[in-house]
C-alpha cells in the first residue's frame, strides 16, 4: 500500500526559512508527479507547487520566487524549501503523488491519487 509520511513543519517567525520533506513506500514505480498543497482553518485547499516527472515545476503565484520543490526519485522524496515565510502561510501542509494519471496540476488536487497526513507550519508575525 503507497504511504507518504511528511515531516519538518513547526513554527517559524515571518521571514524565516523552513524545508518540509515528504517519503513515499509501498510501491517501486516511477518517477511521478508530485505535488506540495496546503490547507488553512476555514479555507480550501490549495495547490502550491508541482515536480513533474519530466522535471519541469510550477508554482503558486503566492509562493513564486519564496518556495522551492525538489525531488530525489532514487529516495522517493520530495522536498518544500520555504523562504520568506510569512503570516499567510501558515496552514496544514499536504504532499501527494499522482502515479497514475500523470497530470499533477497544481489547480486539480484530484489528478493525485494519494495523500500525505500532512504537517502544520506556523509563522508569525
Amino acid at each position: 500500500q503507497v504511504q507518504l509520511e511528511e515531516s519538518g513543519g513547526g513554527s517559524v517567525q515571518a521571514g524565516g526559512s523552513l524545508t518540509i520533506s515528504c517519503v513515499a513506500s509501498g510501491y517501486s514505480e516511477g518517477p511521478d508527479d508530485w505535488g506540495w498543497f496546503r490547507q488553512a482553518p476555514g479555507k480550501e485547499r490549495e495547490g502550491v507547487a508541482v515536480s513533474h516527472r519530466d522535471g519541469t515545476t510550477a508554482y503558486a503565484d503566492s509562493v513564486k520566487g519564496r518556495f522551492t520543490i525538489s525531488r530525489e526519485d532514487a529516495k522517493r522524496t520530495v522536498y518544500l524549501q520555504m523562504n520568506g515565510l510569512k503570516p499567510e502561510d501558515t496552514a496544514t501542509y499536504y504532499c501527494a503523488v499522482d502515479i497514475q494519471f500523470g497530470l499533477g496540476r497544481l489547480s486539480e488536487p484530484l489528478d493525485f491519487d494519494f495523500w500525505g497526513r500532512g504537517t502544520q507550519v506556523t509563522v508569525s508575525s
